[in-house]
């Protein structure tokens, strides 16, 4: 039987908002101070609407809503619940912020955090079922689109046109993937995202062919792996303990989201003590594989261990 968020029957899809852009350097950067500089106000949603949201960006209507679009999916911005407020989150002013650890996301971290936000969160539901739910190495975006028109009808979602998953299967794939020279041209629609860094999906060399790269990620660092864990842990469960089944194969989990073959998983497990310092330990007891937490870990503070990720970068910088 098929689990996950997406086959919640309370589960909303969404397949628009980027307006078929992907994700594009500065963007996050710009988006943070935009909204940094107005969640004083009353209300600041007008800061992405209108003639002078397109003069702040510099770039036209339909860009600006995809700014608005990744910035809000890559946990960088944030709805005030019950106020017409948009504001930072922790997340943005850790990064971006005055004293920021990567403003410009040159570090891979960065982009490690983002691709997290994008994948294991169900509200991008093309990126979630990409990478937790379609099992195959490789693939056409003729594939992908019809394995989620498929799952659409089957879950009953309404309002969910061909041409629009279609659209966002292509914006899916432009976010991991380089365009070829040919594809780029000299066109400036066509400029990368900074997620085809990561090396998670490329090109067979077939027309239309792609992979996905399952196995070690050699710039994900501990520090990012650690904050994902704690993060799929608090959405995923309360108990003290986390099967390594769970955190291998569970739709939203690190396995799933980094595309970890089983030892991959296994080796980053068996680090976590020295990391967190016992905090967190792995446990092979009575032939249960799992991850112990002690009872003082504060799941709230997980955004705390990502920054030993960025100290080796700023120790350079200083030197």
């Amino acid at each position: 039987m098929a689990r996950g968020p997406l086959f919640r029957e309370d589960y909303h899809p969404q397949f628009s908002g980027h307006e078929t852009f992907p994700l594009r350097y500065g963007w996050l950067k710009k988006v943070y101070d935009a909204v940094a500089s107005t969640e004083d106000k009353q209300d600041n949603k007008p800061v992405f609407l209108g003639d002078d949201a397109i003069a702040r960006f510099g770039v036209g209507k339909n860009m600006v809503a995809s700014m608005r679009h990744w910035g809000y999916a890559a946990g960088i911005i944030d709805d005030l619940k019950g106020s017409p407020v948009i504001q930072t989150t922790k997340l943005g002013n850790l990064l971006f912020g005055s004293d920021g650890l990567d403003p410009y996301m040159e570090h891979p971290a960065t982009l490690w955090l983002v691709h997290w936000n994008l994948a294991a969160r169900p509200d991008k539901t093309t990126w979630f079922w990409a990478f937790n739910h379609y099992h195959a190495l490789t693939f056409e975006r003729e594939d992908l689109t019809k394995g989620i028109s498929r799952l659409a009808k089957e879950r009953g979602w309404s309002r969910v046109a061909a041409v629009t998953i279609k659209n966002d299967v292509a914006c899916f794939v432009r976010t991991y993937v380089p365009q070829s020279p040919l594809e780029r041209g000299s066109n400036d629609d066509a400029l990368e995202s900074p997620l085809a860094e990561l090396g998670l999906i490329k090109a067979t060399g077939k027309r239309d062919g792609f992979r996905f790269v399952r196995g070690a990620k050699s710039t994900l660092g501990d520090g990012v792996f650690l904050y994902a864990l704690m993060d799929f842990w608090y959405g995923h469960s309360s108990a003290a303990t986390l099967s390594f089944e769970a955190i291998a194969h569970e739709p939203g989990s690190p396995g799933r989201v980094f595309l970890f073959d089983e030892n991959d998983v296994a080796d980053r497990l068996a680090c976590l003590e020295n990391i967190t310092g016992g905090k967190l330990r792995w446990s092979e007891t009575a032939g249960l594989k799992q991850v112990v937490c002690e009872p003082d870990v504060n799941f709230e503070k997980r955004l705390d261990f990502i920054k030993m990720d960025y100290a080796g970068a700023a120790r350079k910088e200083s030197a």
